[in-house]
């Protein structure tokens, strides 16, 4: 795990020949351009090449980046891109290895992953890709667990996303561990996604899928209740009721639309309404606990160890550590 995110604060994007314009795009929105407005300490940004420049892109867009590998000796974190090329250049693998023997944060955005696989940085390690594309990490990269379940998966020092949309998720995340979860929230509201959709040990979606059709707009609305009473019990029935459906179709129509159970869904929202007392007042675990709906502080650090693996204690030092910086 990285020792001191507070400094975090220089950020590199490494494009190939080939290299997604999207990822591309979601790594300059979020780190690339000035936020001070957020918090003064916002990031600094590079964009830098491994390749010789001009770099033609997947598109066929040509991007004259105006730095080159060393910038990754610069950078406290490091966002790698998705590339369609197999043989990438040795120097390039060689500066991701560099980086993070010095201790530099390095995640990959969607096939990123193979970069950090091929320079035998995920050995031993979970991490996640895009979906279509999981089988052939795992077929070229026996020694990396290959979780296709998941948004994203971060060890603190390494950190993998899911494909395309998905890295926003880790994104953001990567400014909630470095600035807290205030920042990170108007971060979100600013591009008008959802602040969690996290991923990693904590693997869990917030908000179902929500159609046109009026089953789902039934659902969210009894999710949407279910937010607001958090603190109080909640049962499935009392859900079924809210969305105008047997508990049985509920239970059907909640998995296909959320990826999980009633049960667990609720856990993993009041670990996150936990999460945010936790980082925004002085209250004790025990009064957390009492509102959050867990009812004691033990039932809530049971369930922040088994989704985070943490303790709720020192889930409030990390981040306080953050928004401090």
């Amino acid at each position: 795990m990285r020792k001191n995110t507070a400094m975090a604060r220089r950020v590199a994007a490494v494009i190939t020949e080939e290299s997604s314009i999207f990822e591309l795009g979601l790594v300059v929105e979020v780190f690339g351009i000035d936020r001070s407005n957020l918090t003064p300490d916002w990031y600094q940004f590079r964009l830098c090449a491994a390749d010789p420049r001009p770099v033609r892109t997947e598109t066929g867009i040509t991007i004259d980046p105006p730095f080159g590998l060393e910038a990754l000796a610069w950078a406290d974190t490091i966002a790698v891109l998705p590339t369609a090329r197999r043989d990438l250049p040795d120097e390039y693998l060689a500066a991701l290895r560099a980086a993070h023997r010095r201790g530099a944060r390095l995640i990959s955005i969607c096939t990123g992953a193979f970069v950090l696989a091929a320079a035998g940085l995920l050995d031993g390690r979970r991490a996640t890709t895009h979906w279509m594309t999981t089988d052939e990490l795992a077929r070229h990269h026996p020694l990396v667990e290959v979780d296709p379940n998941v948004l994203y998966i971060d060890h603190g020092d390494i950190a993998t996303s899911a494909g395309a949309a998905a890295g926003i998720d880790l994104c953001l995340h990567i400014v909630r561990v470095d600035h807290g979860a205030e920042v990170a929230n108007l971060m979100a509201r600013q591009l008008v996604v959802p602040p969690h959709r996290e991923g990693g040990q904590a693997q869990y979606i917030e908000y179902p899928m929500v159609s046109a059709d009026d089953e789902d707009v039934r659902l969210d609305d009894a999710l949407t209740w279910a937010r607001e009473h958090l603190p109080d019990p909640i049962t499935v029935e009392q859900l079924a009721q809210r969305a105008a459906m047997s508990p049985r179709t509920f239970a059907r129509r909640f998995r296909e639309a959320t990826g999980t159970t009633p049960h667990q869904w609720l856990i993993a929202e009041r670990v996150r309404l936990a999460q945010r007392l936790l980082e925004t007042t002085d209250r004790s675990i025990d009064w957390i606990a009492n509102d959050a709906g867990f009812g004691t502080a033990t039932t809530m650090r049971q369930h922040f160890q088994r989704l985070l693996t943490v303790s709720p204690g020192r889930y409030r030092a990390t981040f306080r550590q953050g928004n401090a910086a």
